[in-house]
This record gives C-alpha cells, sequence and structure tokens, in this order.
C-alpha cells in the first residue's frame, strides 16, 4: 500500500471513534498546552531578566564590611561572599590603596550611604543618599541623566537626584538648578537620571565630600563600600581572587574564619540568576510533561481498543493480501494524526495560557511578553506526534500479528 493509502484508512479510523479519540486528544491537548504555555512564560521572563542584567555592569566587583561563610555560600565560589555582616570591622582609605597596584584594575572608589530627611518647598521626606567620589563615578556608573548632568570632580553641595524624586516624591516637581534642602544645608540639582535607571529613581547622589557633611554617623576616609572596575569582564574572576589575597595581607587576617570582608562580583550575580531562571523554567516545564505522560497511556489504551474493534477487519484485510506490514502503518498513521490533531490543538491553547500567564504577571517580570517561539510550536507539535507513534507501536504490533484465521473468527 501507499502512504496516501495508510494515511486515508487511519484518518477514517479516527472518524469513526469520534467520542473515544476526541477524549484521547484533549490530554494531549492539556499536556502540549500547559508545556508550552510554561515554557513560553518562562523564555518572556528570562528575556525581561537579561535586558535588565545588558544594563548592568559586569566588570563591576563590590567589597562591603562584614563576612560569614555562610553568605559566602550562597554566591557560589569562595570570595563571593555577600550580605549579612559579622563584625564591626570598616572599610578605609587604606583599603583603597592596598588595590590601587594591581593591574587589572581600572577605577575604585569608596562610597557611604545614608537615610535623611529632605526639605524642598515646604515639604519634607526622608530619602537614600548615596556619597561617591565624582573623579571616577561619572566611568564606574551605567547611569544616565534625563536632564542636567554628572558629578564633576569640582562639585561639594550638589546632587543628581532619581526621576521618582523628581516627579513623584514632592507636589511641585524638581527641576535642574533646583535647591534641596539636606540637614539644614542647601544642596543644588545639577542632574536628573532618566526612569531606566535600575533601583535608582528614589536615590540621591552626592560628592562624597559633601555626603561626609550631611549624613548622620558618616566619618571622613570610612566607607560603607568599596567598588571596583576590572578593565574587562574576562578578568574578572581573576580580580576578585586578587582583592581577596591583597585585602588578607593587608588587613593582617591569616585565617578564613578571621575574614571581615565580603566581596561580590555583578558577573556572578548575573549568571546566578540566569541560571536560576533556567532551572526554574526546566523544572515546571517538566512538571507539566507529566500530563503528556497521562495523554500517551490515553493513546495506548485508545489504540488497543481500537484493535480490538477491528480484529474481524484485520483478518479480511489479511485474507485479501494485506501484509503485516501495512497493517502496522494504517494503526501507527492513525496513532500519529491523534497526536498530530491534539498537538496542533495544545499550540493554541498554550499560545492563550502563556499570554494570560503574561498578562497577570505584568510587563515587569515578563517584559511586556514576548508571545510563543515559532520553534517551540514545532517542537511542540513533534513532541506531540512522537508520543502518538511511540503509544501505538505495541498495539500496531499486536494487531500486524494477527493471524488472518483467528482474526476472522474472533467475537
Amino acid at each position: 500500500m501507499r502512504n496516501s493509502t495508510y494515511l486515508k484508512m487511519g484518518l477514517n479510523m479516527l472518524l469513526h471513534s469520534k467520542l473515544r479519540s476526541w477524549l484521547t486528544i484533549i490530554g494531549i491537548v492539556i499536556g502540549v498546552g500547559s508545556v508550552i504555555g510554561i515554557v513560553s512564560l518562562g523564555d518572556a521572563m528570562q528575556a525581561s531578566i537579561q535586558s535588565e542584567l545588558a544594563e548592568m555592569d559586569l566588570t563591576k566587583i563590590t567589597i562591603s564590611p562584614g563576612y560569614t561563610k555562610a553568605s559566602s555560600n550562597m554566591h557560589g565560589p569562595p570570595g563571593m561572599g555577600g550580605g549579612g555582616t559579622s563584625t564591626d570591622a570598616e572599610l578605609t582609605d587604606d583599603d583603597i590603596d592596598a588595590l590601587q597596584g594591581l593591574d587589572s584594575v581600572q577605577y575604585i572608589a569608596g562610597e557611604i550611604s545614608g537615610s535623611e530627611e529632605v526639605k524642598y518647598t515646604g515639604e519634607t521626606a526622608t530619602l537614600s543618599i548615596t556619597g561617591v567620589d565624582p573623579q571616577v563615578w561619572k566611568y564606574m556608573t551605567t547611569l544616565e541623566t534625563q536632564s542636567g548632568r554628572l558629578l564633576e570632580p569640582a562639585d561639594k553641595y550638589v546632587a543628581v537626584i532619581g526621576s521618582g524624586i523628581a516627579s513623584e516624591t514632592y507636589d511641585h516637581d524638581i527641576g535642574v538648578n533646583q535647591v534641596i534642602t539636606v540637614n539644614n544645608k542647601s544642596v543644588r540639582v545639577v542632574g536628573i537620571l532618566t526612569e531606566e535607571g535600575m533601583g535608582d529613581d528614589s536615590n540621591i547622589y552626592m560628592p562624597i565630600d559633601g555626603a561626609v557633611d550631611l549624613i548622620e554617623d558618616a566619618q571622613e576616609d570610612v566607607y560603607d563600600s568599596i567598588t571596583v572596575k576590572a578593565k574587562s569582564e574576562d578578568l574578572v574572576d581573576g580580580l576578585t581572587e586578587d582583592i581577596e589575597k591583597r585585602l588578607m595581607v593587608s588587613r593582617h587576617i591569616i585565617q578564613e574564619d578571621d575574614r571581615d570582608f565580603s566581596l561580590t562580583a555583578s558577573k556572578s550575580m548575573a549568571e546566578s540568576v540566569t541560571e536560576m531562571m533556567s532551572s526554574m523554567t526546566l523544572f515546571l516545564g517538566a512538571i507539566a510533561a507529566v500530563s503528556l505522560l497521562v495523554g500517551a497511556v490515553g493513546i495506548a489504551n485508545t489504540m488497543f481498543t481500537s484493535v480490538l474493534e477491528k480484529t474481524k477487519e484485520i483478518g479480511t484485510m489479511k485474507a485479501i493480501g494485506a501484509k503485516n506490514r501495512d497493517i502496522l502503518m494504517i494503526f501507527l498513521f492513525n496513532s500519529a494524526m491523534v497526536g498530530l490533531v491534539g498537538g496542533i490543538l495544545g499550540v493554541i491553547l498554550g499560545s492563550f495560557v502563556s499570554s494570560g500567564l503574561q498578562a497577570m504577571m505584568g510587563s515587569d517580570m515578563t517584559g511586556g511578553g514576548s508571545g510563543v517561539r515559532i520553534s517551540l510550536m514545532f517542537e511542540g507539535l513533534a513532541l506531540a506526534v512522537m508520543i502518538g507513534v511511540i503509544s501505538g507501536v505495541v498495539p500496531a504490533y499486536r494487531a500486524s500479528k494477527l493471524k488472518p484465521v483467528d482474526a476472522l473468527r474472533y467475537e
């Protein structure tokens, strides 16, 4: 027989067992739809995170005071600790001086931070203030201004503010060259950041010399963190190890347990987030794939039932010359078509599920949604057909091995 004949007879079997076939198809539809919906949602979330990570400077390494072994282990290899301080250690100019000679270092600067009351047009709000070194800050930051400029070396009591502070914190918008008051000290706004600044909409940046005078408990030459910028992303891992060794020596630390500083590399954080998202998508996809297994069992059950129902027809076909291969291919085409129809409907269902989930989670999590990849649609269809064929192999093989005499006498 020709393939067209197999296809015609397989389609005829599908159409003449409507209820049973459609109940089986529904199982495939749910399985394929679930997998496509969850995987496409994961794709959208990964794309959103990747776009945010692309805005990060992956050459930065942040040094923080305090260290715990637990926090180190959370971020991967030794020396990549972060969060959680275990001592009252301080970071000072001595630490910056100890790192100045490293070949891989492009820029290095200390920062201080704190929350203070900021007044504007008679209103008061408690805002975060970060003191930075204006000589190198504009070379180390990825932030951009929508109006005005960034800090310059000659600045002191001036500030660059987030767009959220400029337009949302007070009843009146703050513009460039407007004056805000911090701890009774006038500070002139020289720049307003763009809205794309990640987490910086409600932050105020000032030269560190001016910030020391305005932030309570701030001390000169004592920093809340030190930021090191490597010359290239490829040098970050090696530079992290060099910084750890230098600081261990300069701070006279011999035992690992006596460490009083932590290192956090932006590159390591980005890799961890990407890996976590991939693992989560794979895990959720595997859970959804369980429904495909249920669908496969349904196809096998339907095919076994179909073989029993058509035993006499099989005997008649063999009696008039049909070969074992012909019977095998007819039933395989039938099971493949069940998988194909379920796959097509599953792709449609998965597209709606993906759109609904992305709409529910919002554009902040999914970047506005990216739809379902064409390749994912074809993969879903191929998976459904493959499941149909695999599930139908045993019933089709049993049908092909029936003896004509036994089949014709079957009641």
